[in-house]
């Protein structure tokens, strides 16, 4: 529960009418508005919050509003709030989003439990999911939603921090230097977690320097650091820039990690492997496929030890999560295996797809391997010899076909050569499989989020529809 007083002390705002004086949440979408919670008015490139008060306040109970929204009459978008068929408070701030950050930095300020940040190129939701399991064994945990992890997303989460909560896993995203910073300097982070550095948004970093050094902005107030050892160019990073305590994960003994996974055995439904911390062995059956599951498995497992989780409550929390959805989900649909990959992709997560494919290829007796691949988008210069390198992979596993998805992965397809077809979108992509898939064939679908991959499974009439997150 919100007070107005605490909206007030947090924001610096003023309260033009206080019909209400307690809010369940904030809302900024008047469609999604819940009763009992205030309506946030942001202001967007393509809409402006300000513009929907009235249809908010059909359901919330107050707006907070830029002062400057307010016409002297005591209307805002055309509704004269002591018009409103019941009480209405209305709070009045310089700036909406800068108000947010506040509220979302003094609720900060007060919470005396853990913060742990999660960064890193690939697998962070999947690895702030895991941690929340594992911790939410012994602790009621506040978590970023889906993939909530930019300048609204992240502090909107955060104004749901109550008495109740012991402890909050964040992710943090970032498409340009800076957006790291300006997000810790909301949440504070005390402990971070690093999953890897790879090649991501270059068109807005420019390299991958660059991109791991905007990645360990989440250092700047951190306490201790989650790394992954197996990724030297990040703990090499990570030993010149910080002085705290680290932590690291990373697979078998050699890897010298505090946190490490052996004995790995490939199943049907994920991945067996031995946990080893300080604190001992376990073995664990993890529903999740593929190596990279295991590296963000190891992550959750060293944020669960950090705060003093005993290993058998680890085990269970990792043994819990079931994944996150179009995060390279295995689907057997009318005899054809589906790696349902497709919410985003990078050079590196694609790689990282693309080496799970293949084991999955080599255990299998019959059957083709077609790879229905879209776009990666936000590459800047380096988007074209991206896409051939995919391209040059490809061939090198020997899959059978490849269906490419607009207009870059066209290099990917001039590279693998005859057993390439190119299409224009994910609806003729889906058409194509629909024509060529047949049982026994393992098909992995992956692309940008721009590229709307999810469509070739929805579309190709086989099993439904898929939702996006």
């Amino acid at each position: 529960m919100l007070s107005i007083e605490t909206i007030l002390e947090a924001t610096g705002g003023s309260a033009a009418f206080a019909g209400v004086s307690g809010f369940s949440g904030i809302s900024i979408d008047s469609r999604t508005s819940k009763e009992g919670s205030i309506f946030l008015a942001l202001k967007g490139e393509n809409h402006d919050g300000h513009d929907f008060v009235p249809q908010a306040l059909k359901k919330c109970s107050g707006a907070i509003v830029n002062r400057d929204a307010l016409c002297a009459d005591g209307s805002i978008s055309g509704l004269r709030i002591a018009d409103c068929e019941f009480p209405k408070t209305l709070i009045l701030v310089s700036d909406t989003l800068h108000a947010l950050h506040a509220l979302a930095r003094f609720l900060r300020k007060r919470f005396e439990g853990p913060v742990i940040g999660v960064v890193g190129s690939n697998g962070k939701t999947t690895t702030k999911e895991l941690t929340v399991s594992v911790l939410g064994m012994k602790m009621k945990v506040l978590k970023t939603e889906g993939n909530l992890n930019n300048h609204i997303g992240m502090p909107l989460c955060m104004t749901n921090l109550g008495p109740d909560i012991d402890s909050m896993v964040l992710e943090m995203g970032t498409n340009r230097p800076g957006d790291v910073a300006e997000l810790c300097s909301i949440a504070a982070p005390d402990t971070a977690v690093i999953t890897n550095i790879g090649y991501e948004h270059l068109e807005g970093f420019g390299s991958i320097e660059k991109v791991r050094e905007s990645e360990l902005e989440v250092l700047c107030c951190a306490k201790r650091a989650i790394v992954n050892a197996d990724d030297g160019f990040l703990m090499d990073g990570v030993k010149a820039r910080f002085n705290g305590e680290i932590i690291s994960f990373g697979i078998g003994r050699k890897s010298g990690a505090d946190v490490f996974a052996e004995d790995i055995i490939y199943t049907d439904a994920g991945a067996a492997f031995t946990l080893c911390t300080k604190g001992g062995c376990l073995p664990v059956e993890s529903r999740l496929p593929g190596l990279f599951n295991i590296y963000n498995s190891l992550a959750a497992a060293a944020a669960g030890t950090v705060l003093g989780l005993d290993m058998a409550d680890i085990r269970t929390g990792l043994e819990a999560f079931e994944g996150v959805s179009l995060r390279f989900k295995v689907q057997t649909i009318d005899g054809v295996v589906f790696l349902n990959d497709v919410y985003n992709a990078n050079p590196s997560s694609m790689e990282a797809s693309l080496t799970e494919m293949s084991r999955l290829m080599a255990s299998r007796k019959k059957g083709r391997a077609i790879a229905v691949l879209g776009d990666m988008l936000e590459l800047g210069g380096f988007g074209t010899e991206a896409h051939k390198e995919i391209g040059r992979k490809l061939l090198a596993m020997r899959v059978d076909m490849l269906i490419a998805v607009g207009p870059l992965m066209i290099h990917a397809a001039a590279e693998f050569g005859s057993g390439a077809v190119c299409v224009n979108s994910s609806d003729e992509g889906a058409a194509m499989l629909a024509e060529v898939a047949r049982e026994g064939d393992i098909v992995l679908i992956k692309g940008s989020r721009g590229m709307r991959m999810e469509k070739v499974l929805e579309n190709a009439g086989r099993g439904g529809t898929v939702n996006a997150v």
